[in-house]
């Protein structure tokens, strides 16, 4: 521990399983406050608890990104907790794959709704906080699939591709507030989805990546800490691809 964000006020949504979880668990071994949100209530007190156990600050709120109303009250609860929100990581999401002929409009409306809707929606209330205080930082997840696009994910890649262009947008209007805005685009990273590939597939990806072998969620959330921290002070508006070079798409 080097202490890179102590006593440092953390929203991560997302954050029950995967690379929120273990962003939530980097953050807190470098001392910060952590505040995890996720749909997935079970596994994120499960995740907080261990945070907790290991000698960190965490709570878990359970939080769909996509419910405005439950968003403002969530950092209204922050700040009345903390006095403040120092770093929102925007990392919730989800998938629908399907081909464009057969995606449906269930399917499109729902990832947006919480790939891209839910960053807006927790970007905008939390600028609104950091604003009045005048700092903080705020990291997008988007995907090395909304820079190059891929097969059977118009919904899922449209959105990253937004956050990408959401992300810029902040970067210019509220730099001069004293808040930072950046985005991490992950490659092929081993999760519990991935765990669940065919192998012949799992083997596919990691081919088409130099490094010849799949990201960790701990290589997501050190890119995460990074862009968090003081080192990154004069870093705002990018877009950090985090993916062993891949090459994606057919």
């Amino acid at each position: 521990m080097t202490n890179r964000l102590l006593n440092k006020v953390t929203l991560i949504t997302g954050a029950a399983r995967g690379i929120g979880a273990e962003t939530a668990r980097r953050f807190a071994e470098e001392g910060a406050q952590v505040v995890l949100c996720d749909v997935n209530v079970e596994d994120g007190e499960v995740t907080a608890s261990e945070i907790r156990r290991d000698g960190g600050s965490a709570i878990f709120f359970p939080v769909d990104v996509a419910d405005r109303r439950s968003v403002q009250d969530l950092i209204d609860r922050i700040v009345a907790e903390f006095g403040r929100l120092d770093v929102l990581v925007n990392n919730a999401g989800l998938l629908r794959d399907a081909q464009l002929r057969k995606m449906t409009e269930e399917q499109f409306d729902l990832v947006i709704s919480v790939n891209l809707k839910g960053v807006y929606n927790c970007g905008q209330i939390a600028a609104v906080q950091m604003i009045e205080q005048g700092s903080g930082v705020i990291l997008n997840a988007s995907s090395v699939v909304g820079i190059d696009g891929n097969f059977g994910q118009t919904n899922y890649v449209a959105t990253k591709s937004a956050v990408i262009g959401m992300t810029k947008v902040w970067a210019r209007e509220l730099g001069p507030k004293g808040i930072r805005v950046n985005a991490v685009a992950p490659g092929f990273i081993e999760t519990e989805m991935t765990a669940q590939m065919p192998q012949s597939i799992y083997d596919g990806m990691v081919s088409k990546t130099p490094l010849r072998r799949a990201g960790t969620v701990r290589d997501i959330a050190n890119a995460y800490l990074w862009l968090a921290g003081d080192e990154a002070s004069f870093v705002n508006g990018v877009v950090l691809r985090v993916d062993g070079g891949i090459i994606v798409g057919t």
